[in-house]
């Protein structure tokens, strides 16, 4: 069985789309995680690239007039793309993951850690929390909607073999690392601040009265404090996540001229 708008000619013009399809594909949050079998990536970034594949045959260029080099570092561009569209989302979610950790540093949950099945690594358990809710958010706002419209969207502003990278998308990449911080802080901020206004009230206690034992109370009230003032900052966490989420598709588009 042969696809009409496949043919052995268009091999190459369709490893071309294949390379920043899953590229894309393979490094966008959620889809990229560890957990979805490496086959689920596979199937879905040839399905994908057989959809777009005849509506960009037209941009593609003959490569019969490259240099076996050249067509080698062309197409590690077509990587690229997809690379850093993929890195840059993810900075989002790294910045979850730090006030994750913050927030859980402050509450007193780093030394009980949980093992995160997606990165084998050892995270808090407000971490690896805010970090699923986020999943969700990711997915019930239709934000995994952007990055498929970024793959048709690229072919609209940068053509095959054409990636570029210049010193204004470094600059802007180190933006949205710095962004990060940002969003972490921004996130964590209520917890932070409730936390430092309990090791205040509680070391005021520990002078006035010394008679009690100031680190087995501290402890579970930290905790107990944490936990509600989670609960009740979770309409501000979901709406700043959505936020970001939502807000990158203007990101992504400087991105792409950039590149």
């Amino acid at each position: 069985m042969t696809l009409p708008f496949l043919s052995a000619e268009h091999a190459e013009a369709f490893i071309l789309v294949l390379l920043r399809v899953s590229a894309i594909v393979v490094t966008i949050p959620v889809i990229s995680e560890s957990s979805i079998p490496m086959r689920i990536k596979a199937a879905l970034s040839i399905l994908i690239a057989l959809i777009i594949f005849p509506l960009v045959l037209s941009k593609i260029p003959p490569t019969a007039g490259y240099p076996t080099l050249i067509l080698m570092y062309r197409m590690a561009g077509e990587v690229l793309i997809g690379v850093v569209i993929g890195f840059a989302a993810r900075l989002i979610f790294a910045g979850i993951r730090m006030a994750g950790d913050l927030a859980g540093f402050q509450m007193g949950f780093s030394i009980a850690n949980v093992i995160d099945p997606t990165s084998s690594e050892q995270v808090s358990i407000i971490t690896e929390l805010q970090y699923l809710v986020a999943m969700l958010v990711f997915l019930s706002f239709d934000a995994h909607h952007v990055f498929f419209t970024a793959i048709i969207q690229s072919y609209a502003v940068l053509n095959p073999l054409t990636f570029h990278f210049s010193g204004a998308l470094m600059q802007n990449i180190l933006s949205l690392s710095k962004d990060m911080f940002v969003i972490a802080v921004k996130l964590a901020a209520p917890i932070m601040a409730v936390m430092l206004f309990t090791n205040v009230g509680l070391g005021i206690v520990a002078r006035t009265v010394p008679q009690i034992n100031i680190f087995i109370v501290g402890m579970p009230l930290q905790i107990a404090i944490g936990l509600i003032f989670l609960g009740l900052t979770a309409p501000m966490f979901i709406k700043l996540s959505s936020g970001y989420f939502l807000g990158f598709e203007t990101r992504l588009a400087t991105l792409l001229r950039l590149m």
